[in-house]
């Protein structure tokens, strides 16, 4: 029983304010969704800029060791109070990233065939989402293939994640594949993303291009850009740059963080951009001089 002495009695109800919590949630396309799910965005999202910078090392998923992912012991400290969140594997998340840091999780969890295989679409779910629970997954991170063989299966493998998320309260985060016959244009881009939102999708992955304010406005829920291939650091923050400017939520750079020459402090110059409202030639300013 609770020790009710010297308890003071409760006086202070404030009868001159509205109730505080009264507000739409800040992130895009998230008010109907409930409390569990919204804590996760809001972990995912800085409150304050609405925008995410994420890390991506679930390369090796895929094509095994990468360069610049060799030793992910080494990599990911020298990041984690660099970036927002780290999307990762189960494997490389449980053996390489400390349970101390405070990240957000954005966990891979479909899976298949390796770079020796001419065709990457045909993917399965390879995480039970009782292991997405364990983990504390802030989201689960689907690639689909629209236009690729893979097509029908890499949807259905996206719907079982949102039916999963949707009853244990975890966002899904639909990443948008381009493989090698796809057409990388806004036309592709505006089916993609819509198809995968609709699908239920809470965030979306994808690849800038030519009129991207319209594949943005056509969204109902935060698009995040991929880095895709490494560039040159000035153009990969000219890239991000735009990405915002555009509209996009966040960042989620991979090969232009960790195989540039100074990762963490390519990290920071991107979290200018996404996070401070930084241009492309202040954060590369920031990234030359740090």
């Amino acid at each position: 029983m609770a020790d009710t002495e010297g308890l003071k009695v409760a006086k202070n109800y404030h009868l001159d304010q509205a109730f505080a919590n009264n507000k739409p949630f800040f992130v895009k396309g998230a008010n109907a969704l409930d409390w569990g799910m919204q804590k996760h965005l809001a972990r995912i999202f800085n409150p304050k800029s609405k925008n995410t910078v994420m890390f991506a090392f679930d390369h090796g998923y895929f094509m095994g060791s990468t360069s610049g992912l060799e030793r992910l012991d080494l990599l990911i400290p020298e990041l984690q109070d660099a970036v927002d969140v780290f999307m990762g594997t189960r494997g490389a998340l449980r053996s390489c990233v400390s349970p101390a840091f405070t990240n957000s999780i954005a966990l891979r969890v479909t899976s298949g065939s390796s770079i020796l295989n001419d065709d990457l679409s045909h993917e399965v779910v390879a995480v039970d989402i009782e292991d997405a629970i364990r983990m504390n997954a802030d989201c689960l991170a689907v690639q689909t293939f629209i236009g690729a063989d893979g097509q029908l299966s890499s949807l259905d493998n996206l719907s079982k994640c949102v039916n999963l998320g949707q009853r244990y309260s975890i966002p899904v985060m639909g990443v948008v594949a381009v493989g090698k016959q796809m057409e990388r244009t806004s036309r592709f881009f505006k089916l993609a993303t819509r198809m995968l939102a609709e699908l239920g999708a809470n965030i979306i992955k994808t690849y800038y291009c030519d009129n991207f304010d319209e594949v943005v406005a056509a969204c109902p829920v935060p698009i995040v850009v991929a880095g895709g291939k490494k560039l040159p650091e000035k153009e990969a923050l000219i890239l991000a740059y735009k990405a915002i400017s555009e509209g996009a939520h966040g960042l989620d750079m991979g090969r232009n963080i960790f195989q540039s020459e100074k990762p963490r402090t390519m990290a920071k110059a991107i979290g200018l951009i996404v996070h401070e409202g930084y241009t492309d030639e202040a954060a590369y300013e920031y990234y030359m001089t740090h």
